[in-house]
């Protein structure tokens, strides 16, 4: 049997952390991008065509699903770029394990599990639901073996292209206002970067994981003021922080379109978002969990040494 991993989107956030997290277990690996670098891994190619798809899959054991389109373009294009990558994971006779999110719940009133029905009405998080449905049903037809880990917002190093991004760990740098998307005092569950990726890698290694969805483990729930004020100890200084409220989001998304995009999910900044990851605890006794702390004196060490 093939021990080829490919992962697609392997130059984002977290398709780069699970390259490393499967480098860093042994694994051959193949790092499929659309501009993919020189490193004897590095695969180029387009997996929104069939042929690209197709290409990039060929000879995998283990197929990591971290490719997505444009944040504002998911509704349109996220389904059919999962019937593509389906197309070619079946060609190779391949496992798919898709880095997934939390948007299928929509609004909770409580610690989200993984049973808990897929309830959202925003676009995005229906275009998520029609995601996930596609890779379970080709799942349960028997096209592919499949399984998907879902975490919250994530941070880490290499984690530019999100909410905990450059405008928490760069502005604590700069002596800046590190600023917390949502009500400071609302707890939240966020993820470290390497710890996805190693509950990612989990899951392609396990047989027992497939044909469902897992919550990713994590370190505790934090508040937004909590999560700031462990960046401003790390990082030294002044503390300064703020929280963006939903007035102040409306009106930046006037002329931001990224800001305005957060508007459809705000659900998910004004009240308590807690995923409970007990299942995956209970399943798998090698359990990676990077207390935040750690976490973040990693990230912030990340961004003293690749400044913007």
């Amino acid at each position: 049997m093939s021990d080829l991993h490919v992962v697609l989107g392997a130059t984002g956030a977290i398709g780069s952390a699970v390259v490393a997290e499967l480098t860093a277990g042994g694994h051959r690996v193949r790092a499929v991008s659309r501009g993919a670098g020189s490193g004897p891994g590095d695969f180029r190619a387009d997996v929104t065509t069939t042929e690209g798809a197709i290409a990039a899959c060929a000879g995998a054991a283990v197929v990591y699903q971290c490719a997505q389109p444009e944040y504002g373009r998911w509704a349109e294009e996220f389904p059919g770029l999962t019937r593509t990558i389906l197309t070619g994971v079946e060609a190779a006779g391949a496992k798919l394990v898709m880095a997934d999110n939390l948007y299928v719940y929509g609004p909770v009133d409580g610690p989200m599990t993984e049973d808990r029905p897929h309830a959202a009405t925003n676009p995005k998080g229906r275009a998520r639901a029609e995601v996930d449905r596609l890779i379970l049903d080709a799942h349960r037809s028997g096209r592919i073996r499949a399984t998907l880990g879902r975490a919250s917002d994530y941070y880490g190093p290499g984690g530019v292209n999100t909410v905990i991004g450059p405008t928490v760990f760069a502005a604590a740098l700069a002596g800046k206002t590190a600023r917390w998307i949502g009500d400071l005092d609302q707890p939240h569950t966020v993820a470290y970067l390497p710890d996805i990726a190693a509950g990612l890698v989990t899951l392609g290694e396990r047989a027992e994981a497939d044909g469902r969805a897992w919550h990713l483990p994590t370190a505790e729930a934090v508040t937004g003021r909590e999560f700031l004020g462990l960046v401003w100890a790390a990082a030294g200084g002044e503390p300064r922080i703020a929280g963006l409220s939903r007035g102040a989001q409306r009106l930046i998304g006037l002329f931001n379109p990224t800001v305005r995009e957060l508007g459809e999910t705000w659900y998910q900044r004004d009240r308590p978002f807690v995923a409970d990851d007990s299942d995956f605890r209970r399943t798998f006794e090698s359990v990676k969990v990077t207390p935040h702390t750690e976490g973040v004196a990693a990230t912030l060490e990340w961004y003293r040494r690749n400044p913007a």
